[in-house]
């Protein structure tokens, strides 16, 4: 029988101990236990490796990262969709003990700009371009020395600390390297070097910086270590029952947690496969992928099963290998819920929430837990992580009631890089990150989230927060003030919604704006919804009421009344 709790306290189960090793090491174990089994099939660029393989060309650009000089604690940033040289870039860096840095594949040059200075990457491993992102171009407007520059000494006046560019492709760029030319600088100099590393590295050593966006203005660079994001893998494959007869489908970013720890870190903790469709998602390639290769798993947030579910071609596909899989990012409708248990065949997906600053999962539901669980709730606290619902004076509310998620444990963060003030403001003294959501707890430890005390908007898992966007809209010369929030959306959870107050005199379209936004923020972050006033709803102190503007709009729009409440992010 479940201990019936009557506070809003629980921790996950810790039946299973940690790992207390990097991740490196955790690669090589698996390595050595399956060398011949899959690890990483990318069907777009037609790799198909074996773990014995995956290990070879890893420790390639381990040691040709090392011939360049990259050393221990340096930070290499990368920048890419969904590539072969990502998974590498994940793995090589982790081996050498330097911090691999998560770039947006969707980032402009302000954003660019700002991520890889804020943390000062030495090293950009870059694709030469992604969808409308030509990203050399991009690199050459910030960074107009590379035209003269000899690879590996660059020094930009906008990037003071970039010294080294390596592009992927086979097309040569003035001032910077070719993927492929990296791996072939390796010599037993540096092998004997990379073995070296290997025995002064710590699992508590930083080993990846996720930016993620901040309610007062710039992106916060969440600092996390082999031990968080090692273990927040294998727990996650823990739960989904993951073993080296399983094939992960894997149509979810590698720049986000859900990419690069629920699934290449879930799959090398297990001997699991990792399998790519293409660079970004398809719904069609990802259909097609599972049939093809027969995968046992998928990972996607609500809004790409959605897609898949509604594929033209849906039931031309043979799915019939499917059996789990995560969905994150986003609240799941119930009808979304019963058709990938039967239509997908994945009758022990899972629900999992969380942050980035908590390696992200702190709340998952099990294998064995019933529909209404895994859509009224996101489960229960993960292992080795306790979890809290308190109210605004820190007290813990009884079951039932609603407050702010607190979590602690093994996943939560180092900090946000070199930033003291706003790590502070996250994690507590006592070791608690408080997410900014709301939630309830029920007497079984089972969690509903309910809202955002932040603001924060979640459009198709992706967090989009007010405050940047509106900075962002405030460079537009007729822009005399601006509100951002969020509203409800069928098929995203959300979309963004600002109201613009123009100068005197001047004149402004929706279209215009959008314009105005293109190449120059992140396309998930441009407002859906403009609306020009003359005034905006506040309080009599002067405070802005954005839930009144909300509501105006969703009575306006008439939409709500099908859409799903957004919930927690990854």
């Amino acid at each position: 029988m479940m201990e019936q709790l009557t506070h809003s306290q629980a921790a996950g189960s810790t039946a299973e101990p940690l790992l207390e090793e990097t991740i490196g090491q955790a690669f090589d174990r698996t390595a050595a236990r399956f060398p011949d089994r899959d690890a990483l099939v990318v069907r777009h660029q037609g790799i198909r490796w074996t773990y014995r393989e995956f290990q070879r060309e890893i420790d390639r650009l381990a040691c040709g990262l090392l011939a360049l000089d990259v050393a221990p604690g340096d930070r290499v940033g990368i920048w890419a969709p969904n590539r072969y040289e990502w998974c590498l870039t994940q793995y090589a860096t982790a081996k050498i003990g330097a911090i691999m840095v998560c770039i947006n594949p969707a980032y402009r040059l302000y954003e660019l700009e700002y991520a890889l200075n804020k943390v000062q990457c030495k090293v950009l491993i870059t694709a030469e371009k992604f969808r409308s992102s030509d990203y050399l171009g991009m690199l050459r407007d910030l960074a107009p020395e590379l035209s003269q520059a000899e690879p590996g000494r660059l020094r930009a006046a906008k990037l003071p600390h970039l010294r080294l560019v390596i592009r992927m492709g086979d097309e040569t760029s003035p001032g910077m390297l070719n993927f492929p030319r990296v791996l072939e600088l390796a010599g037993d100099q540096e092998r004997e070097c990379l073995s070296r590393i290997a025995t002064q590295l710590s699992p508590r050593d930083a080993i990846n910086i996720q930016f993620t966006s901040g309610t007062t203005g710039n992106p916060k660079g969440a600092t996390l270590t082999h031990r968080n994001i090692l273990n927040n893998g294998k727990c996650v494959g823990d739960g989904m029952h993951l073993t080296e007869h399983d094939r992960l489908c894997i149509p979810v970013p590698l720049y986000h947690c859900f990419g690069m720890v629920m699934a290449n870190l879930a799959c090398i903790t297990h001997g699991s496969a990792a399998i790519f469709p293409g660079e970004a998602f398809d719904p069609g390639v990802t259909l097609a992928t599972v049939a093809e290769e027969r995968c046992t798993a998928l990972h996607g947030v609500p809004t790409m099963f959605i897609a898949e579910l509604d594929y033209p071609q849906f039931r031309d596909f043979d799915l019939s290998s499917l059996r789990t899989g995560i969905m994150a990012g986003a609240p799941c409708p119930v009808e979304v819920m019963h058709k990938v248990l039967k239509q997908m065949h994945m009758s022990e997906v899972l629900i999992a929430y969380g942050q980035t600053e908590t390696s992200p999962v702190n709340h998952m539901t099990t294998i064995d837990d019933s529909i209404e669980k895994r859509v009224g709730s996101v489960g229960r606290p993960a292992p080795h992580c306790e979890i809290k619902i308190v109210d605004v004076d820190g007290t813990v509310v009884p079951v039932g009631e609603k407050g702010e998620i607190c979590c602690r444990g093994y996943s939560v963060m180092q900090g946000y890089w070199d930033d003291a003030e706003r790590t502070a403001d996250t994690i507590d003294s006592e070791g608690w990150l408080h997410s900014g959501d709301i939630g309830v707890m029920d007497a079984q430890g089972y969690t509903q989230v309910t809202g955002r005390i932040k603001d924060m908007i979640i459009r198709g898992g992706e967090n989009v927060y007010p405050r940047e966007v509106e900075e962002f809209l405030y460079t537009h010369p007729a822009i005399q003030e601006v509100q951002v929030f969020g509203i409800p959306d069928a098929r995203y959870g959300e979309q963004v919604c600002a109201w613009v107050r123009l100068r005197d005199g001047a004149a402004l379209s929706p279209d215009e704006l959008k314009q105005y936004c293109r190449d120059k923020i992140t396309h998930f972050k441009i407002p859906h919804y403009i609306r020009f006033v003359d005034e905006f709803p506040m309080t009599v102190t002067g405070k802005m009421q954005k839930f009144l503007m909300r509501e105006q709009m969703i009575a306006d729009l008439d939409v709500g009344a099908n859409a799903p409440a957004a919930a927690g992010s990854n």
